[in-house]
């Protein structure tokens, strides 16, 4: 019986639709034998060799056929910003299985693929980041954990390990373990809903409510939500249930932290080898706060830290904490010149479109300069689907490069070591390690 199914495999590779080159895939392994063997599951490293081996336009087989695009040209239509877009499938049918069975398929943003569904939660997820409130609360934020960082980097010496380290320890191992039990997360989700939806329900109607992003999907399209309208007749205008408020934090979750950790890593080891460009910024950070190292950072000054700004996208740019976004087609489309059917997945390399020297002078150099003008910049992704986050990931990055680098001089431990990374949906900083000096003392 394995005989004949592996016969059918074999066939239907070699009568597949528009054949394109690209890695001869195992049957029923696919590329994973090339992924893990040859590139050790690096995903990164494993795209890049298969772009310079077989071009701009190449497909690889995981679980199911992926085509990889490499150039602007060919994903025009999948980054039109517009409600007749039919590019926002990210998952194929075949490929959904295992997420319904975790719960996870259809809530939120990441993972629905339901258009009115995916469009009602984005209205109110957009609808809260995007606020003026929003946005001074996420500084404020971020201002008061950098203060809580500084008072950790200050209680270390070379004699003596401070409790609080211990404490991170233990809760990221218990965060860890609750990534590895959705249903005890789902469970501690809906509670912590359940708990603020109840301290709204009864605090007074004229007492002014916290603007963070679990207050604000809460209350959105009730009579406590500002943007209230009662004359509006839309069913689709409701308040949000407990799913898919669970699925909007669980998204925010999942979409902004891992992603900021790592950028700000990378951040801190392209400025280290690059002085100059990191001089740059000092001048503009001592410019907006004249060499006050304890001023909280306001809106304002976010507008004017246009260099800063700059380094985070030339970071973003050059190593990518994303490697690919990817697409599902809805309905039979016309791609790169050639005609698909639906369901046919499609993943676009971030990394080639950013070191593609068409679109960028000197595409391997870090320069931070490029960012005054307008350029193919898909880290956030794209159409539709682009990041809804992008705003308020850039105003956490801001804060924190200034937050720390006006008061500490930071160097790597050592500067000849590669950066320590592990590639797979996303690329992670394993390890980096650095020195951190403050008025003549040094922490490791």
């Amino acid at each position: 019986m394995w005989i004949i199914r592996f016969i059918r495999k074999v066939a239907k590779y070699f009568n597949r639709i528009n054949p394109l080159p690209g890695p001869f895939p195992f049957p029923y392994f696919g590329n994973l034998p090339q992924l893990y063997i040859g590139h050790g599951g690096n995903l990164k490293t494993f795209y890049d060799f298969n772009h310079k081996k077989y071009g701009d336009l190449y497909e690889i087989h995981f679980d199911v056929r992926i085509i990889v695009l490499n150039r602007t040209e060919y994903i025009e239509k999948l980054l039109l910003v517009s409600t007749k877009n039919p590019f926002i499938m990210i998952i194929s049918e075949d490929n959904t299985k295992g997420f319904h069975e975790l719960g996870i398929m259809g809530t939120g943003l990441l993972l629905n693929q339901e258009y009115k569904s995916w469009r009602y939660n984005r209205h109110f997820f957009t609808q809260t980041i995007l606020s003026p409130k929003f946005v001074h609360e996420a500084i404020y934020w971020t201002n008061k954990l950098s203060y809580t960082m500084a008072g950790y980097f200050n209680e270390l010496n070379d004699n003596e390990k401070t409790e609080r380290p211990s404490a991170l320890v233990d809760e990221t191992n218990k965060s860890d373990d609750m990534k590895k039990n959705l249903k005890f997360l789902n469970q501690k989700f809906d509670s912590i809903i359940k708990k603020r939806r109840q301290e709204i329900e009864n605090s007074p109607l004229d007492k002014p409510l916290s603007n963070d992003m679990l207050t604000s999907v809460i209350i959105a399209n009730t009579p406590r939500d500002i943007n209230y309208d009662r004359n509006v007749n839309d069913r689709s205008m409701r308040s949000m249930r407990y799913l898919e408020i669970r699925g909007i934090i669980f998204d925010g979750i999942v979409a902004g932290t891992d992603t900021t950790a790592n950028t700000i890593s990378y951040i801190i080891y392209y400025l280290v080898h690059n002085p100059d460009i990191k001089k740059k910024m000092m001048d503009e950070i001592d410019k907006v706060f004249r060499d006050d190292k304890t001023r909280p950072i306001t809106e304002n000054d976010i507008h004017n830290l246009k260099y800063c700004e700059a380094i985070v996208k030339e970071v973003s740019r050059i190593f990518p904490v994303l490697n690919t976004f990817r697409r599902s087609l809805e309905k039979p489309e016309g791609l790169a010149g050639y005609q698909w059917p639906a369901n046919t997945s499609i993943r676009v390399s971030i990394d080639a479109i950013h070191y593609n020297s068409e679109y960028w002078d000197e595409p391997e150099k870090f320069n931070p300069d490029r960012w005054m003008v307008e350029n193919s910049f898909i880290t956030f992704g794209g159409g539709l689907r682009i990041c809804p986050g992008r705003k308020l990931a850039m105003i956490e990055l801001v804060c924190l490069m200034v937050l720390i680098f006006r008061k500490y001089e930071i160097d790597l431990a050592n500067k000849e070591a590669p950066l320590k990374t592990v590639s797979s949906v996303m690329t992670i900083c394993t390890e980096l390690l650095v020195e951190i000096r403050l008025r003549n003392k040094i922490f490791v």
